[in-house]
């Protein structure tokens, strides 16, 4: 098989890296860009060499109040923020390592990465004190930095901070053993540059995987900043790139698409703290965002406003994201709207991102993309153990540059992932799916999630995608039920465009039965206001699942 893939005009096929640590793009921006602007923030504005000032003062009290050393993790629990930003770049130029916590964990979940870390510091938003406080009152970390969301936005923007999230008086809380995080940027000087090699432990994502509790993602600096670079020249971003950061920053994708890529390419980010499709329209227009990338859940409720084509979004040059397929009658809306194709993309926790993007001049629906720099990929069969040719289903295999260390600890689980095919070890990602003809990747669906009706397979992901093109659904996840005759039958939990009067369930059976084989119709269907997301807003499969077979 030659592969016919267009790769993208003018972009060299091996990806050069600057041999440096991750804090020294920033460095680098603020010297070459250092009044442009960093940060927009409901109305403020910050410029690289504020944001590089505040990092070195936030650096200088790890080091110098904390006695942070190279190599200590640091937990960084925050939604999308200027203090996210600052934080992440000041631990890992105090030489620490970041270890990033969805915030929507809760207690235990937190003290589960915290111990399995071993973390002493963690810096975190004010809205999640209550999540922090047993740890904090037992002992279990030594140093609480709190963020106040609120004293870095304009007080008198027109669109304010989300509920819960407003500027309120924190002092009371540092009796509690918090220290506030502006205290700390207003009263500390610079700190002393690490000694930081590209190959050293910079972040520890946490996967959640298939099974079993999650375990942290080793990457160095050099792994990171493989897919921050190689975003920014697969997409020819430069300086004049506004960057809209709806995806959480706490997330891999988020993390280099809207953070690091930005930053290294010396752009504007527009931070959004929360999801909100009808904001989001507004700061493109207000701020001539001309990047959107976005997890596909978002950018199917934004093509999915009624009033979309009454907002300004001319100055996009580039949307697209990944988490999921987007359907083709949302990537159609928005290309109606936009004039640009929807750019999807593929990567996991354990590559830091991206491994496969279409390329922007031939871009496939439905479809992960070809393998970026350096990146080798193929599909496998896990029962025969060969790779499989054009078009035959099996599991992603994939090696490359961003590969991750390791698991944190886990040498046993970090070898069971990798296999040796035809002399390359490559990572198993438990991804069902398939290459064409012209090198081009599809996922079917997560290896855990395919559901045995009678002994024929069904992927939920590939029925979602069909059922996406109904006109009355906004939103369906697809999951597996437990059936008399059949083992296992599909059953669509779905939010329907008109949340007050749904369609009859049958007509949904008889459309579903017209437009793909009887045995992946779904047998039974209900109909929900919203479906449960994670912080990165992935659909919780799992979690309905649970509930269907707990009510069985």
């Amino acid at each position: 098989m030659t592969p016919r893939a267009k790769w993208p005009s003018g972009v060299a096929k091996t990806l050069a890296l600057p041999e440096q640590p991750l804090a020294a793009n920033l460095i680098a921006s603020a010297r070459r860009f250092a009044q442009r602007t960093a940060i927009i923030f409901h109305g403020a504005h910050y410029d690289y060499q504020t944001l590089l000032d505040r990092v070195e003062k936030l650096s200088g009290y790890f080091q110098h109040s904390q006695g942070l050393k190279p190599g200590d993790r640091v937990l960084l629990f925050m939604q999308n923020s200027p203090q996210f930003v600052i934080s992440y770049y000041a631990i890992l130029h105090a030489g620490g390592v970041v270890v990033p916590v969805n915030p929507m964990s809760r207690s235990a979940e937190l003290d589960y990465i915290r111990s399995d870390t071993d973390a002493k510091i963690i810096c975190h938003g004010a809205e999640l004190c209550e999540v922090v406080a047993p740890l904090l009152k037992a002992g279990k970390f030594d140093c609480a930095l709190l963020a106040d969301y609120a004293q870095m936005a304009n007080p008198n923007y027109d669109l304010p901070l989300p509920k819960g999230l407003q500027k309120r008086d924190l002092t009371p809380l540092t009796a509690k053993g918090f220290t506030l995080w502006q205290s700390v940027i207003d009263s500390h000087n610079g700190a002393e540059p690490a000694t930081i090699s590209p190959d050293d432990l910079a972040v520890i994502p946490y996967s959640s995987g298939t099974t079993g509790q999650p375990k942290g993602c080793m990457h160095s600096h050099r792994t990171v900043m493989v897919t921050a670079v190689g975003g920014v020249q697969w997409y020819g971003m430069d300086e004049n790139c506004v960057s809209l950061a709806t995806m959480p920053m706490f997330h891999v994708t988020g993390m280099q698409a809207v953070m690091n890529g930005p930053v290294y390419a010396g752009g504007t980010v527009v931070i959004m703290t929360r999801w909100d499709r009808r904001i989001a329209a507004e700061l493109i227009q207000r701020y001539g965002v001309t990047r959107w990338r976005s997890i596909a859940a978002m950018a199917i409720d934004f093509a999915n406003m009624p009033d979309l084509e009454r907002y300004d979004l001319s100055s996009l040059r580039a949307i697209g994201g990944g988490g999921a397929a987007m359907p083709a009658p949302v990537a159609h809306r928005l290309k109606t709207i936009t004039g640009l194709d929807y750019i999807e993309g593929y990567g996991l926790s354990e590559t830091m991102a991206a491994t496969h993007i279409n390329p922007v001049e031939d871009a496939r629906p439905q479809c992960l993309g070809i393998p970026v720099f350096d990146v080798d990929a193929c599909v496998w069969s896990p029962q025969s153990g060969a790779k499989l040719g054009a078009n035959e289903v099996g599991e992603i295999l994939l090696t490359g540059p961003q590969l991750f260390l390791g698991y944190w600890q886990r040498p046993k689980e970090t070898e069971e992932v990798f296999v040796t095919v035809d002399g390359t070890r490559y990572f198993r990602t438990g991804d069902m799916g398939y290459v064409d003809e012209d090198g081009y990747f599809y996922m079917v669906d997560r290896l855990k999630r395919m559901i045995n009706a009678a002994g024929f397979k069904i992927w939920p992901a590939e029925v979602e995608a069909i059922m996406h093109g109904h006109p009355e659904i906004a939103e369906v996840c697809v999951i597996g039920i437990t059936d008399t005759r059949r083992g296992e039958t599909a059953k669509a939990v779905i939010v329907p465009v008109d949340r007050e009067n749904p369609p009859d369930p049958a007509d949904i059976i008889t459309w579903c039965k017209t437009n793909m084989a009887a045995y992946k119709c779904p047998t039974h269907i209900e109909f929900v206001a919203n479906l449960p997301k994670s912080g990165s807003s992935k659909v919780l499969w799992r979690e309905l699942t649970e509930q269907a077979r707990q009510s069985e």
